[in-house]
């Protein structure tokens, strides 16, 4: 089969079944992509030895090849045949794997990760997800799974199948529908390269649960040219409307994404729930997207997940 192939049909819809799993691996096998839920958000991957269907995610995506992918692994015994953990970092993931933090560490001379999934660092960041088909789907394979958000490139993430046949259906090869992500952000990355590690990208896993586990978090200098994570780029998750944050009421022709008890098109949280506006931010910005050129978004509370919610809102108000 040739390996540089795009579905010559839209990409089906499929439920996470032995044989739909197995159907995906002979796909990633051949150099295809599948996209598969996590809980995070769902996830384009494909086998992460295999520059040219890594190349095939760059195109599809419109992604920066210089923006490096995670690697999804299942069990850290597969993640230290790709990199150098410390015994700090090892205890960390440990404590927090399978879960939504993703580590940078250093390759190991032995990785088989493709450089262009790393954009040719010496570094790969390395994440045990936790949802079922994701972790079935990466042992079934039997090797790491590089696997961005399957969405345009600083798009809306996805958080329902749905979203991603919606980008990418007609370009990529099977969509597993494993239901609504759970968490709905995208995970957390530190740097676990140093004696201390450093935050690169909030996400579920606050950084504080991190420091207690991993003593001295510090935040990392983000002013290098090129990125050793994803998640660094400055314009980010961003619907094409243009999204004013903070915004006590709606103006004229804005959409009103609310938070708490207040009048609106759609409420991340009526009962001020920031774990469960975390898991509707995305898909409630995709439905509202779709019906307005302007959309105004609530305060929402900082501490814990709120200050990963304010920042992926913030990076999606950017303006290019």
């Amino acid at each position: 089969m040739n390996l540089w192939y795009r579905a010559e049909m839209s990409a089906k819809i499929v439920p996470p079944t032995s044989e739909n799993l197995q159907t995906a691996c002979s796909i990633l096998a051949a150099g295809g992509l599948v996209a598969m839920p996590t809980e995070t958000v769902y996830g384009l991957c494909a086998d992460a030895a295999n520059p040219i269907a890594i190349a095939r995610i760059y195109d599809v995506k419109g992604r920066p090849d210089f923006n490096p992918l995670i690697a999804h692994i299942a069990g850290l015994e597969m993640a230290e045949r790709q990199g150098h953990f410390s015994a700090d970092a090892k205890a960390l993931a440990g404590a927090i794997w399978p879960g939504p933090l993703s580590m940078v560490v250093n390759i190991r001379d032995t990785t088989s990760i493709a450089s262009i999934a790393r954009a040719g660092l010496d570094s790969v960041a390395l994440r045990e997800p936790s949802h079922p088909v994701a972790r079935s789907l990466i042992s079934t394979f039997g090797v790491p799974l590089v696997a961005p958000s399957a969405n345009l490139s600083g798009r809306i993430s996805p958080t329902r199948a749905q979203h991603v046949f919606d980008d990418l259906g007609d370009r990529i090869d099977l969509i597993i529908d494993g239901g609504a992500c759970q968490s709905g952000l995208e995970s957390t990355i530190i740097d676990a390269r140093d004696a201390h590690p450093a935050l690169l990208r909030l996400g579920p896993i606050a950084a504080p649960e991190i420091d207690a586990l991993w003593p001295g978090l510090k935040q990392a200098d983000l002013s290098a040219e090129k990125p050793v994570s994803p998640g660094q780029l400055l314009r980010h998750y961003a619907p094409n409307a243009r999204l004013r944050i903070n915004a006590i009421t709606a103006l004229p022709d804005e959409g009103y994404l609310g938070f708490g008890p207040v009048e609106s098109d759609l409420n991340l949280s009526p009962a001020s729930d920031l774990i469960e506006a975390a898991a509707n931010l995305f898909d409630m910005l995709r439905q509202l997207d779709a019906q307005y050129t302007q959309i105004a978004v609530a305060p929402i509370p900082s501490g814990g997940v709120g200050d990963t919610i304010n920042e992926r809102l913030a990076r999606a108000a950017e303006r290019a």
